[in-house]
Protein backbone atom coordinates (compact mmCIF):
# COMPACT_ATOMS: atom_id res chain seq x y z
CA UNK A 1 0.00 0.00 0.00
CA UNK A 2 2.81 2.44 0.87
CA UNK A 3 4.52 2.11 -2.53
CA UNK A 4 1.20 2.93 -4.23
CA UNK A 5 0.66 6.03 -2.07
CA UNK A 6 4.25 7.15 -2.67
CA UNK A 7 3.83 6.64 -6.43
CA UNK A 8 0.59 8.67 -6.49
CA UNK A 9 2.17 11.45 -4.44
CA UNK A 10 5.14 11.67 -6.80
CA UNK A 11 2.85 11.72 -9.85
CA UNK A 12 0.76 14.49 -8.29
CA UNK A 13 3.82 16.61 -7.55
CA UNK A 14 5.23 16.15 -11.05
CA UNK A 15 1.97 17.33 -12.62
CA UNK A 16 1.97 20.39 -10.37
CA UNK A 17 5.51 21.26 -11.46
CA UNK A 18 4.39 21.10 -15.10
CA UNK A 19 1.39 23.35 -14.49
CA UNK A 20 1.56 26.56 -16.40
CA UNK A 21 1.91 29.76 -14.40
CA UNK A 22 -0.01 32.94 -15.25
CA UNK A 23 3.27 34.47 -16.44
CA UNK A 24 3.83 31.51 -18.75
CA UNK A 25 0.33 31.97 -20.20
CA UNK A 26 1.02 35.64 -20.89
CA UNK A 27 4.39 34.84 -22.49
CA UNK A 28 2.76 32.17 -24.66
CA UNK A 29 0.40 34.72 -26.22
CA UNK A 30 3.26 37.10 -27.00
CA UNK A 31 5.42 34.27 -28.32
CA UNK A 32 2.50 33.21 -30.54
CA UNK A 33 2.35 36.75 -31.96
CA UNK A 34 6.03 36.62 -32.92
CA UNK A 35 5.74 33.07 -34.27
CA UNK A 36 2.85 34.29 -36.44
CA UNK A 37 4.94 37.22 -37.66
CA UNK A 38 7.86 34.97 -38.55
CA UNK A 39 5.52 32.55 -40.36
CA UNK A 40 3.66 35.37 -42.14
CA UNK A 41 0.47 33.88 -40.65
CA UNK A 42 -2.10 36.66 -40.30
CA UNK A 43 -4.70 34.46 -38.64
CA UNK A 44 -2.22 33.42 -35.95
CA UNK A 45 -1.33 37.06 -35.32
CA UNK A 46 -4.96 38.16 -35.17
CA UNK A 47 -5.80 35.46 -32.60
CA UNK A 48 -3.43 37.06 -30.09
CA UNK A 49 -5.28 40.41 -30.02
CA UNK A 50 -8.65 41.64 -28.77
CA UNK A 51 -11.09 42.99 -31.36
CA UNK A 52 -10.48 46.55 -30.10
CA UNK A 53 -6.68 46.35 -29.84
CA UNK A 54 -4.56 49.49 -30.15
CA UNK A 55 -1.12 49.38 -31.81
CA UNK A 56 1.27 52.31 -31.62
CA UNK A 57 4.93 53.12 -32.28
CA UNK A 58 6.87 55.92 -30.63
CA UNK A 59 9.58 57.41 -32.81
CA UNK A 60 11.38 60.62 -33.58
CA UNK A 61 9.78 63.08 -35.97
CA UNK A 62 10.88 66.47 -37.24
CA UNK A 63 9.14 68.21 -34.33
CA UNK A 64 10.31 65.72 -31.68
CA UNK A 65 8.56 62.61 -30.44
CA UNK A 66 6.03 61.19 -32.87
CA UNK A 67 3.35 58.61 -32.06
CA UNK A 68 2.16 56.52 -34.99
CA UNK A 69 -1.08 54.52 -34.84
CA UNK A 70 -1.64 51.36 -36.85
CA UNK A 71 -4.82 49.34 -37.16
CA UNK A 72 -4.65 45.66 -36.33
CA UNK A 73 -6.03 44.79 -39.77
CA UNK A 74 -3.34 46.86 -41.53
CA UNK A 75 -0.63 45.25 -39.40
CA UNK A 76 -1.93 41.76 -40.16
CA UNK A 77 -2.15 42.49 -43.91
CA UNK A 78 1.36 43.94 -43.99
CA UNK A 79 2.96 41.02 -42.15
CA UNK A 80 0.97 38.43 -44.13
CA UNK A 81 2.54 39.72 -47.36
CA UNK A 82 6.09 39.16 -46.10
CA UNK A 83 8.00 36.02 -47.10
CA UNK A 84 7.98 33.36 -44.39
CA UNK A 85 10.91 33.72 -42.02
CA UNK A 86 11.67 37.33 -42.94
CA UNK A 87 10.17 39.11 -39.87
CA UNK A 88 12.04 37.86 -36.81
CA UNK A 89 11.46 39.78 -33.58
CA UNK A 90 13.39 38.43 -30.61
CA UNK A 91 12.21 39.54 -27.17
CA UNK A 92 13.43 39.14 -23.65
CA UNK A 93 10.90 39.38 -20.85
CA UNK A 94 12.09 42.05 -18.45
CA UNK A 95 8.93 42.74 -16.41
CA UNK A 96 5.63 40.90 -16.17
CA UNK A 97 2.97 42.13 -13.76
CA UNK A 98 -0.46 40.51 -13.38
CA UNK A 99 -3.49 41.64 -11.41
CA UNK A 100 -6.50 39.42 -12.03
CA UNK A 101 -7.55 39.90 -15.67
CA UNK A 102 -4.90 42.55 -16.45
CA UNK A 103 -1.26 41.92 -17.38
CA UNK A 104 1.59 44.29 -18.23
CA UNK A 105 4.69 43.14 -20.09
CA UNK A 106 7.88 45.14 -20.70
CA UNK A 107 9.96 43.31 -23.31
CA UNK A 108 13.16 44.66 -24.90
CA UNK A 109 13.57 43.30 -28.43
CA UNK A 110 15.82 43.07 -31.44
CA UNK A 111 14.25 42.88 -34.89
CA UNK A 112 15.83 41.06 -37.81
CA UNK A 113 14.58 41.23 -41.39
CA UNK A 114 15.72 38.44 -43.70
CA UNK A 115 18.32 37.50 -41.09
CA UNK A 116 19.85 40.99 -40.96
CA UNK A 117 19.60 43.17 -37.86
CA UNK A 118 17.20 46.06 -38.49
CA UNK A 119 16.47 47.79 -35.18
CA UNK A 120 15.80 47.35 -31.48
CA UNK A 121 13.58 48.86 -28.82
CA UNK A 122 11.04 47.91 -26.21
CA UNK A 123 7.58 46.41 -26.62
CA UNK A 124 5.10 47.39 -23.92
CA UNK A 125 2.05 45.14 -23.83
CA UNK A 126 -1.22 45.40 -21.93
CA UNK A 127 -3.13 42.12 -21.97
CA UNK A 128 -6.64 41.30 -20.79
CA UNK A 129 -7.90 37.86 -19.81
CA UNK A 130 -11.16 37.27 -21.66
CA UNK A 131 -13.09 34.02 -21.12
CA UNK A 132 -9.99 32.47 -19.57
CA UNK A 133 -7.68 33.45 -22.43
CA UNK A 134 -5.06 36.23 -22.51
CA UNK A 135 -5.36 38.69 -25.41
CA UNK A 136 -3.26 41.74 -26.30
CA UNK A 137 -5.30 44.94 -25.88
CA UNK A 138 -2.53 47.48 -26.26
CA UNK A 139 0.91 47.32 -27.84
CA UNK A 140 3.22 50.31 -28.00
CA UNK A 141 6.86 50.06 -28.99
CA UNK A 142 9.98 52.14 -29.43
CA UNK A 143 12.39 51.72 -32.33
CA UNK A 144 16.02 52.67 -32.67
CA UNK A 145 19.15 51.56 -34.47
CA UNK A 146 21.70 52.67 -31.84
CA UNK A 147 22.21 51.43 -28.30
CA UNK A 148 21.10 47.90 -29.14
CA UNK A 149 23.94 45.96 -27.54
Amino acid sequence: MRPLILFLAIMGLSSISRAQTAEDSVKNVINKLFEGMKAGNGQMIKETFTDSAILQTIGNGEAGIKIENESLNDFVKQVSKLPKGSADERVTYDVIKIDGPLALVWAPYKFYFNGIFSHCGVDSFQLVKIKGEWKIQYLVDTRRKKGCE
